[in-house]
């Protein structure tokens, strides 16, 4: 079929096409969108045309298929004409997360030894506090006592609770074990 037949069919369709839209659709403006859509589509996608067979049927299954992708998405879609969805899912600036992670770090360093070995086993490394015990070579109530006062500690450390001091030598230890512990 030559360029000039098919554009020539393509614009004898396009009656066709719009009554097909409008029952699909019900709305005259989003008819004439899958319609414009629709012979987009077509015009791009020509060569997989197989000529002598009906286009108004090639035509209209490609509408239907873009009618329905359309609705599909659509479903997913939240609406939100004043912004108010929009507006709540604003990120906070990263700046304070990383602050934390920093007093963390430091934070981490005032634990007894005992109690941030456990704490890393199982927060770090994801070993459970069976797994801890053994490695630890104490009872598991042992690593759950250990774990929970770190945990407490930690708690009151970066609450403001209890005063430490943040140093760059201790953020560079903590890193470093917790990096050795995620590698294990």
């Amino acid at each position: 079929m030559s360029n000039n037949q098919f554009k020539e069919d393509l614009v004898a369709s396009i009656p066709r096409l719009r009554a097909f839209a409008r029952s699909i659709s019900g709305n005259r403006d989003r008819a004439d969108d899958l319609v414009q859509e629709t012979l987009a589509k077509a015009i791009a996608n020509k060569d997989k045309f197989t000529e002598g067979t009906n286009l108004t049927a090639w035509l209209i299954t490609i509408l239907r298929n873009q009618y329905y992708s359309v609705g599909r998405k659509m479903q997913r879609e939240v609406a939100d004409p004043d912004g108010e969805h929009a507006a709540s899912l604003e990120s906070k600036p990263q700046q304070n997360g990383h602050l934390e992670m920093r007093d963390f770090l430091s934070a981490l360093q005032v634990l007894p030894d005992d109690q941030r070995e456990a704490l890393i086993l199982i927060g770090a490394s994801g070993f459970s506090y069976e797994e801890a015990a053994e490695i630890l070579g104490v009872k598991i109530g042992t690593v759950k006592s250990r774990v929970s006062r770190a945990r407490l500690r930690l708690e009151d450390l970066m609450s403001g609770v209890e005063r430490f001091e943040r140093s760059e030598v201790a953020i560079a230890e903590s890193a470093s074990m917790i990096n050795d512990a995620l590698t294990v």
